[in-house]
């Protein structure tokens, strides 16, 4: 009886160590499984919270947004718009009170990547320096994005003598560009200058 204490207890201890490996560990890897989808699940959470605040700030923001985009809109038109563009600076002119203006329109250019068209063009202005100092800076704060890329300032062709003092006359030559988003503007493009127009030029 006492041979078979041992032979018992050892039997006790395998049917234990079984039921541990076949039953509780499994469970242990299951509980594991179980927290790493319950941290995924988590972190998931965390980030879609963080795309829902951003979202609430991008609609919170939207009418702030609507406006700038307006605003660059309406500094690179959807179209040329020449006569537009002509009254805008007519009208720079005539506060900045300089005595001759003249704006040459060059022809729309598309740009390499296709997203606008740049309009070179060339304006000619004639008066006192400060009236030259008024329109320009009234051409850089025009409600049209510009960029002045030649700049020559000259005595005004009219007698010798002239020196340039603040009553002077000056002449001002300066070439700008003026942008458009349509990339199709120009002559031969489609629909370009000729949409609408019929095939007589009538």
């Amino acid at each position: 009886m006492n041979r078979r204490g041992p032979i018992i207890a050892g039997a006790i201890v395998l049917l234990v160590a079984l039921a541990v490996f076949l039953l509780v560990l499994p469970k242990m890897s299951e509980v594991g499984e179980t927290e790493d989808r319950l941290q995924d699940t988590r972190d998931q959470e965390i980030n879609l919270a963080a795309q829902l605040n951003a979202l609430e700030d991008a609609r919170a923001a939207a009418p702030e947004t609507e406006l700038e985009i307006a605003a660059i809109d309406a500094l690179v038109p959807p179209t040329a718009g020449l006569p537009g563009l002509f009254r805008l600076l007519q009208g720079a002119a005539d506060r900045a009170a300089v005595d001759f203006f003249s704006f040459t329109p060059g022809t729309p250019v598309p740009n390499p990547t296709g997203s606008y068209s740049t309009i070179a063009s060339q304006i000619t202005v004639s008066g006192g320096y400060l009236a030259i100092d008024e329109f320009l800076f009234l051409l850089e704060t025009l409600k049209r994005a510009a960029k002045v890329t030649t700049l020559a300032v000259t005595p005004s062709a009219g007698g010798e003598g002239i020196t340039t003092t603040s009553t002077s006359n000056l002449q001002l030559q300066i070439t700008v560009e003026f942008y458009t988003t349509d990339s199709s503007a120009g002559p031969g493009s489609i629909p370009g200058p000729t949409e609408g127009v019929s095939s007589t030029g009538v």
